[in-house]
């Protein structure tokens, strides 16, 4: 005589079998949905920085020249520079246009802000990067102005 939970457990319908349909649920979302909320979140923290370095430029150059402190560049170049990749980029990344360029530049913001503005930041700077590597590696995905211009010039040839 089985009981009733071994009759669960050896029943692919059983509870083994609902915990696996579960479990299997998230793989039905789209991962067009995953790129648009990566690229989404990702160009709206740079937009964020950008923003926030245009609304007071005299405190983001005292910013560049005393708290940032980047070797080998004078902090009044720095500071439009930065500026003007976290505006470029995140308007990019989040129309989905020239993404991979977009994602490589912000990777680079990334890293010089990890190696020489906030180290200790490690684990944030890693989740920015981790969401541009997605877009880098994989695209834009089809709800983007890459995949427009790409069906465009594919059926123009």
């Amino acid at each position: 005589m089985t009981s009733i939970s071994e009759h669960s457990l050896s029943n692919p319908a059983g509870l083994v079998g609902r915990y696996r349909s579960i479990i299997k649920l998230p793989e039905h979302i789209p991962f067009s949905l995953v790129q648009l909320a990566a690229r989404v979140a990702v160009a709206h923290v740079f937009w964020q920085s950008a923003q926030s370095k245009l609304a007071s430029w005299p405190v983001t150059l005292q910013l560049f020249a005393n708290e940032y402190n980047l070797p080998f560049i004078d902090p009044s170049i720095a500071a439009p520079l930065a500026t003007a990749a976290e505006l470029t980029g995140s308007v990019l990344i989040f129309f989905g246009l020239f993404s991979r360029l977009a994602a490589l530049m912000l990777l680079g913001v990334v890293s010089v802000i990890q190696l020489f503005v906030y180290p200790e930041n490690w684990a944030e700077h890693l989740m920015w990067a981790s969401l541009l590597l997605l877009v880098l590696t994989r695209g834009a995905g089809p709800v983007s102005l890459d995949r427009v211009f790409e069906r465009f010039f594919r059926i123009s040839n």
